[in-house]
């Protein structure tokens, strides 16, 4: 595996950075549970950057990379599914897309509202649909997600079927959950530090004191431990490993979240800091695809059978 970035990924992520630096921080005052942008997301769409998997010198490391990036914005963007599944099933499919387990509907849908293409992965299939607004229940105001989500209510009389297998869609969706936790951990991770180095306690600032140092650590080899095994999984295209990524991505996250508030002590607690744009998103990733429990399963049967 190729430990380090060629070129043209070099420059398609400094491009990323460039055109999201407006975004880079929360707007003051803004306590908002979620924060979205559609003018990033449009320029994102508009510059290709969520269609790089298709450009064959580019792939789905590429697209992992990008993926990452944009999730260690404060701003929630439907960036995994589109960069690393859309072209999978359709590549010409609106965004933004979103993607649901077959008889696990009643889960809160990240970026559902009327519109948006619904993607239903599951025994029957792959099947999709365009979302309308007597199949989304109301709203709900200020989740603890950090993301917009919304609940179907059912499904279509009529969906469109699409000729790919399940499993090739699940494998591509673990890899896009592991890229874009691999990049909420390495955000919160790097808010943290920036805290523990300016708060000071006793004199010095709390990132000197070494029981927190060495915590600081183990969250940081957790965090680097989700990265490359994402960028892995993508770039072998092997189920276990896509599976494997999943499962220490959603481990990860578990561990890391709680020490991430903990170690911010009062601050960790309140809308006041950004953490949470951060770590709440982390919780809705935590669940999805059955979570660590499904992620291990599918792991064994992918290497062992």
């Amino acid at each position: 595996m190729e430990l380090a970035l060629n070129e043209d990924q070099t420059q398609i992520l400094d491009f990323i950075d460039s055109l999201a630096k407006p975004y880079a921080s929360v707007p003051m005052h803004d306590v908002s549970y979620a924060l979205t942008s559609d003018d990033l997301d449009n320029e994102l769409a508009e510059n290709g950057f969520l269609d790089v998997m298709s450009v064959e010198e580019l792939g789905p490391v590429t697209a992992a990379l990008v993926v990452e990036k944009l999730a260690r914005l404060p701003f929630a963007l439907e960036s995994a599914a589109s960069a690393l599944v859309r072209s999978l099933i359709d590549p010409d499919l609106p965004r933004p897309l979103c993607l649901v387990e077959e008889g696990r509907l009643n889960r809160p849908v990240r970026f559902l509202r009327p519109g948006a293409s619904v993607v239903v992965v599951g025994p029957s299939g792959v099947r999709s649909f365009t979302a309308s607004e007597e199949l989304i229940a109301p709203p709900q105001e200020d989740t603890l997600y950090a993301y917009p989500v919304a609940f179907l209510t059912g499904l279509p009389d009529a969906l469109t079927s699409h000729d790919i297998a399940a499993e090739e869609v699940q494998r591509a969706w673990r890899v896009a959950l592991a890229a874009e936790t691999a990049g909420l951990l390495g955000a919160a991770l790097e808010s943290l530090t920036t805290y523990l180095s300016e708060r000071k306690q006793f004199g010095r600032p709390l990132a000197t004191f070494q029981a927190l140092r060495h915590r600081l650590a183990e969250t940081q080899v957790l965090t680097n431990g989700v990265y490359w095994m994402a960028l892995k999984a993508a770039g072998t295209g092997d189920p276990a490993d896509a599976a494997l990524a999943a499962l220490h991505a959603q481990d990860a996250a578990k561990r890391v979240g709680y020490d991430y508030h903990q170690l911010m002590g009062g601050m960790g607690m309140t809308l006041e800091h950004p953490m949470h744009l951060w770590t709440y998103r982390l919780k809705l990733l935590t669940a999805e695809l059955g979570g660590r429990g499904s992620q291990a399963l599918a792991a064994a049967d992918a290497i062992w059978g």
